[in-house]
């Protein structure tokens, strides 16, 4: 009986394969033992066992012996001997030269010569193209390390030199970066194609602003002489545009440098198309240095994103392709996994694959040498070590306290996550805070992109153990120092209110907090300590005044006891105005301090809130209130991107960034539960909507698709169709009131009519391109004969859509001054509100859809208002920001809004926002992966607490929080 030989393995090469076919013809053969082959063949049973052991190619000799032994073909397997031996000799070659030239650039950016590796960006290279046939002036923006730099010169200036794009002949493009000298940067690259010496042109560059201009008339004259083709062009491709402000300090020749782009491409008889690669964080500012510029970056802007899953998996397989090896596909998932949908993380992925290809396994890129290497978290923790050692000791300090401010703390089980930052929050204009910004985010460790900033990838957070250190060593102070910076973020988005500033005993926690060398202000949090610290001193001196001349009085009133009983009812007033000051401010203290509390301490924040509330009544412990009764509804792994009700308030759909959506039941608004996870989703959810019936659900994903659901049964939905049109991310969608017309909004700058009365069969009816940039949101009048649609072309468009089959635009709404983000209607029809990254609300009157009016700005957020939604009486406006907070105003005077309530507890941006059929609940969806449900209806707060209070406060947690109070509980 034949012995049990070690299996082959499943790695696939010439070996393996010749070995595994030794053995099927020793089993053919009946499988005799090794010893019978040894006895046959005259050789050992070692040699002949290891001939088919699939490590080694076994001599030709041994080949011979052992096919004779088991009475094969002696020709035919020599001829496969020699076949086996030449193509591992080919491999080895080819690993050989691939040692030398590995097809992954690593942290640096892909040249020109290295677009045969530049992979995954094929489809938004064909799009620069095509506009840069239509443009002569056009803007690559996107946050750093989204691969603008390779785009631009592996994609569109290879594509140029290599005779692929229309109008610009291969030797006729010029590729350039500002450094601190622009002039003189341009004049350099010019030179080289007209033969003079850069100093000659540098000099007609500063004395002509046509000089550029001029120029290019000259060299496409030349190379009409030369080839008989008209129509040529000059390309000019400036990358890191950013430069121009970042680097360049002299002013004037900023200006000239500006003023020679804007004469060329401006020029009536222009020979010159100029492509600039820009930083988002950076837009702008440039936007307002020129006109021209602002011009081509509202209309003429090519926005690179995070790649997609797809993306991903051709730039990790396809560079090893190119020098014969491959890339396992659990390596290929693992990195899809750690980088897709990620801004800023390619040069991290480059750089982790260089790493990883050294330690392949023959022609084989494997996962486990991925892991080896540290994978990105290895790349991301090794830079940052280097960056922090390269840093002064003033510097590193800063470098700190600025991903500190990056990093969402984590609540309970929950980890630490990433947290996205106005640039506001910072102090940019200290010199050295924005030599550290500039440091991290040229080694990719923060991305920057308009005015946000986060950290590039979560392995900062969690692998690098500086940062994990200096997380774990004061929490308790880091989330204090965070109140601080939300604080003060308030009280300067409402004009410095006195009432925001801190009291007592907060205010003796911060200032502890201050005393720390660790900790770092920006001036605002400075002004906001120094504003509280003087107000507090200033009610102090006050009250020790009032006191000291109340008791004054109380004595002078004691002696007059006898002549007037008024005493009594003077020194009662003035124990009052006395106990109500004080009242108050430990009411307000006692409120921040319930909201601050751990989701898992719910009942108790919960009755601390009442209580706070029922000793001193005001807006401040009301929203407290309102704030602590909120239900956390958790189930996301990331962030909630959309959120809606069914129109009988029964049922929720989420969807989200994790590409799930879910139906939640809300039956029982204090406690949410899953109903169904919808399946077949295979990238970023942005966006869903029910049908007035509640039947058909539509479900709008980055993969440009638009699924419909039959949800009669939410228990078990069922996908009716795909539609599938757009050519971008569907970001919005919304069903008529009458169910048969659904629209949807896209980042391809274009809104959809679709046809969904039979869904199973839903057609396209309309394709509406009134839009210059991505369509952020659309919305039916309450009587669906109307549609609003928001753009980040700044502005708001009215069609007419009672023939959906041709919509009609009736008018523009323009009055922000950034992307407008979010448009509702009001129950009436008569109103409109929309919600911009210029952080405010805006109020419209369309009564008259062709000549709408602004009504009024509402101002109170601190960062972008990402949703609006009316209450069903429309007597209320939700608003939902960046800022993490969710802001009710009172529209009695839609006029004059008025603030009603701040409702605060989400940890990440609130996406979206949406009141309950019935008012009196309001949803909000974040980042944070999280959807709470908000009790609006102030009449049923003191029931719902006492309904969660468990247990009741104990009189040790009532004197802690109310000292000096008698034991009161809120519960009994």
């Amino acid at each position: 009986m034949a012995g049990k030989e070690r299996p082959l393995g499943t790695v696939d090469n010439p070996i393996v394969r010749f070995a595994s076919d030794l053995r099927e013809l020793r089993k053919s053969a009946g499988n005799p033992a090794y010893r019978e082959l040894s006895r046959r063949a005259h050789y050992s049973t070692g040699a002949l066992s290891d001939a088919a052991g699939g490590r080694k190619l076994p001599s030709l000799a041994v080949t011979v012996a052992y096919v004779q032994a088991c009475g094969g073909d002696p020709t035919r397997w020599e001829q496969r001997w020699h076949q086996v031996s030449e193509e591992i000799r080919a491999q080895r070659s080819l690993e050989q030269e691939s040692d030398a030239t590995p097809p992954y650039v690593g942290p640096a950016a892909f040249r020109v010569e290295d677009a045969d590796l530049f992979f995954g960006r094929e489809g938004i290279v064909d799009s620069l193209c095509e506009k840069v046939s239509e443009n002569r002036l056009v803007a690559v923006v996107g946050p750093s390390g989204s691969g603008k730099t390779s785009l631009l010169r592996a994609g569109l200036v290879h594509r140029a030199r290599a005779a692929r794009l229309d109008g610009v002949p291969s030797d006729l493009v010029v590729v350039l970066a500002p450094g601190s000298h622009p002039l003189e940067e341009c004049a350099t690259q010019l030179a080289a194609l007209v033969h003079r010496s850069p100093r000659e042109v540098l000099t007609e560059l500063r004395a002509d602003p046509r000089a550029l201009h001029l120029t290019a008339l000259h060299l496409t004259a030349l190379q009409l002489a030369a080839d008989r083709r008209a129509g040529q062009e000059l390309l000019l491709v400036v990358d890191q545009f950013e430069e121009l402000f970042s680097r360049c300090q002299d002013a004037d020749e900023r200006t000239r440098f500006l003023r020679l782009l804007s004469e060329a491409v401006r020029a009536a008889n222009s020979r010159v198309r100029v492509v600039l690669g820009l930083r988002g964080d950076f837009a702008e500012r440039c936007a307002a240095e020129d006109p021209v510029l602002s011009e081509v970056l509202r209309e003429h802007q090519v926005r690179v994103g995070p790649m997609t899953a797809e993306e991903m998996r051709l730039a990790v397989s396809k560079p090893a392709g190119q020098v014969g090896c491959r890339v396992e596909t659990a390596l290929v998932s693992r990195v899809v996994a750690d980088a897709a949908d990620r801004p800023g993380v390619l040069p991290l992925v480059s750089q982790a694959m260089a790493q990883t290809w050294g330690g392949r396994r023959g022609n084989v890129v494997t996962l486990a040498g991925y892991t080896a290497a540290g994978g990105i978290a290895g790349v991301v923790t090794r830079t940052a070590d280097a960056v922090y050692a390269e840093l002064s000791p003033d510097q590193r300090e800063r470098a700190l306290h600025l991903l500190l401010r990056l990093v969402e703390l984590g609540q309970g089980e929950s980890r630490d996550g990433k947290r996205r930052l106005g640039a506001a929050e910072l102090d940019l204009d200290h010199p050295e805070t924005s030599a550290v910004l500039e440091t991290l985010v040229r080694a990719r460790l923060v991305t920057a992109d308009r005015d946000v900033l986060e950290v590039s990838h979560e392995a900062l957070i969690h692998c690098w153990p500086l940062l994990r250190q200096r997380l774990a060593e004061d929490r308790a102070a880091l989330r204090l120092h965070r109140q601080l910076t939300e604080s003060s973020a308030v009280w300067e988005s409402l004009d410095r209110d006195p009432d925001v500033l801190y009291r007592g005993n907060r205010l003796a926690l911060v200032r502890h907090l201050v005393a720390s060398p660790e900790t770092v202000l920006t001036s605002r949090e400075r002004a906001f300590l120094e504003n509280s610290v003087a107000a507090w001193d200033a009610e102090r001196t006050a009250v020790r005044r009032q006191a000291r001349r109340l008791y004054l009085l109380i004595g002078a009133l004691v002696a007059m006891l006898c002549l007037t009983t008024t005493t009594s009812v003077l020194t009662v007033r003035a124990e009052q105005a006395i106990a109500e000051q004080r009242n108050s401010a430990l009411a307000e203290k006692v409120a921040q301090e319930a909201v601050a509390l751990p989701a898992g301490e719910r009942g108790l924040a919960a009755q601390l809130s009442l209580g706070a509330y029922r000793l001193a009544p005001s807006a401040k412990t009301r929203d407290a209130l309102v704030s602590t009764l909120s239900v956390q509804v958790v189930g996301h792994a990331q962030g909630v991107s959309s959120v809606t009700w069914r129109a009988d308030g029964r049922v929720l759909a989420t969807g989200s960034l994790d590409h799930t959506v879910k139906l939640w039941s809300v039956s029982d608004r204090q406690r949410a539960t899953v109903l169904s996870t919808l399946a077949g989703q295979t990238d970023v959810i942005a966006s869903v909507a029910f049908s007035r019936d509640g039947r058909l659900l539509a479900t709008g994903c980055r993969d440009h698709s638009v699924r419909l659901w039959e949800v009669g049964d939410p228990r078990h939905p069922v996908l009716l169709r795909t539609l599938t049109g757009h050519g971008d991310l569907v970001f919005s969608m919304m069903f008529s009131p009458d169910g048969r017309t659904l629209a949807t909004g896209s980042y391809d700058h274009t809104a959809r009519l679709w046809d969904v009365s039979d869904p199973a069969h839903a057609t396209e009816l309309a394709t509406l391109t009134g839009h210059a940039l991505n369509v952020k949101s659309v919305r039916f009048s309450p009587d669906g004969r109307t549609l609003a649609t928001s753009s980040d072309d700044h502005t708001v468009k009215l069609w007419d859509v009672s023939t959906p089959r041709r919509p009609v635009e009736l008018s523009s709404l323009v009055g922000h001054g950034d992307f407008v983000a979010t448009v509702e209607f009001s129950p009436d029809g008569r109103s409109v509100a929309t919600g911009s990254d210029d952080h405010t609300v805006k109020l419209w009157d369309v009564s008259d859809l062709r000549h709408p009016s602004l009504l009024s700005t509402i101002t109170g957020h601190t960062d972008v208002v990402d949703a609006v939604a009316f209450s069903p009486v429309g007597h209320t406006l939700a608003s939902a920001s960046n800022d993490h907070t969710v802001r009710l105003w009172d529209l009695s005077d839609p006029g004059h809004p008025r603030p009603s309530s701040v409702l605060m507890g989400h940890t990440g941006t609130v996406e979206a926002v949406a009141f309950a059929p019935d008012g009196q609940t309001l949803a909000s969806a974040s980042d944070d992966h999280t959807v709470r449900l908000w009790e609006s209806d102030s009449t049923r707060l003191e029931g719902t607490v006492c309904a969660i209070a468990h247990p009741t406060v104990s009189a040790t947690q009532w004197n802690q929080y109310f000292p000096g109070l008698p034991y009161q509980p809120p519960c009994r």
